[in-house]
């Protein structure tokens, strides 16, 4: 497996239950759309054109089955995905709220993604790649955290950028303060991160986003670049002392918002590959944040996430709009 990677992620892979309507005997329906945000990244990321490979596990069961024809469907590299026998894929079932955010109900207790070991991990991909990305569904339990911090060093250690998500997940964890723990572990190691406005908030109290930046960068080890979202009000890069804000793209047509966060990090992390972490001036700072805006509207005029990643065109369009 001595192949170069532009991007290699490890975590969840699983099914997202969308809502789509109800039966004729009045029952709610639901679309099995392929997701988990690790592979989600891939998926754009490969629209974007660039080479890269999934880490992690599903269960032997039709999902399981349906997950890797996806994932190779969309040229990612599925070496390192691996069947779990034992344990059943894990499911996500996704309700939109009235105030339009989404209500998450796992089925993962476990799930097949949830049963990666250290002794799972493909070293030789993890030593060839520009950057690896990873999130906190990855971090709930003992054995998988293990497996996940493992991956960071190695990868860390043979020169990888690395990328993170903490991807608030409340259901999935024993406790919140063990979830922020982890958060915090993985703002400490790592070099680029995506973090939405509730996350930011649920880490330092605060709701003013330049006051919270301060507080966790002054709290110790910290990423280079730090992208915060905020949904429809846009989102700031925090980069060497620079604070650049760029507005969400509001055109109408928004069905649901799984994977615009996903979409959004996958821009940034082509933008690190374009232009290199030590390289960006405000300018190209606000260049990526556009693109990543824009690419993630699209998705929200879709359902699910890894099908629904939009083409570099579609993407201009709205960039010209």
């Amino acid at each position: 497996m001595n192949l170069s990677f532009d991007v290699v992620a490890l975590g969840e892979l699983l099914i997202d239950f969308t809502e789509a309507g109800l039966s004729e005997q009045g029952n709610p329906l639901f679309e099995a759309n392929p997701g988990g945000a690790p592979c989600n990244v891939l998926a754009m990321l490969n629209k974007l054109g660039r080479r890269c490979a999934f880490v992690g596990k599903v269960g032997r069961d039709m999902f399981g089955d349906q997950l890797r024809r996806i994932v190779q469907e969309a040229s990612i590299c599925t070496d390192a995905l691996m069947t779990e026998p034992a344990v059943h894929t894990t499911l996500a079932f996704v309700h939109k709220t009235a105030s339009g955010d989404r209500d998450f109900s796992f089925y993962r207790n476990p799930g097949a993604d949830m049963m990666i070991t250290e002794e799972d991990l493909p070293l030789s991909m993890l030593q060839n790649t520009r950057i690896f990305h990873f999130g906190t569904l990855s971090m709930t339990h003992p054995g998988n955290r293990a497996a996940t911090k493992a991956a960071v060093r190695v990868a860390k250690e043979s020169g990888a950028i690395i990328s993170f998500d903490p991807n608030l997940r409340p259901p999935l964890w024993e406790s919140l303060d063990e979830a922020k723990e982890q958060i915090l572990w993985g703002l400490s190691v790592c070099d680029v991160v995506k973090i939405a406005d509730n996350e930011i908030e649920f880490l330092t109290g605060c709701t003013d986003f330049d006051e919270a930046v301060a507080k966790l960068t002054s709290a110790g080890p910290h990423p280079t670049m730090i992208n915060v979202t905020a949904g429809p009000d846009g989102s700031i890069s925090y980069y060497h002392g620079h604070r650049v804000f760029v507005p969400a793209f509001l055109l109408g047509g928004t069905i649901e918002t799984t994977g615009a966060g996903d979409t959004f990090c996958a821009c940034v992390l082509h933008h690190v590959l374009k232009y290199g972490l030590d390289n960006f001036t405000p300018e190209r700072l606000e260049e990526m944040l556009r693109f990543a805006n824009a690419a993630a509207y699209l998705v929200t005029t879709k359902k699910g996430a890894i099908r629904s990643m939009p083409d570099v065109e579609d993407v201009e369009r709205v960039l010209l709009a």
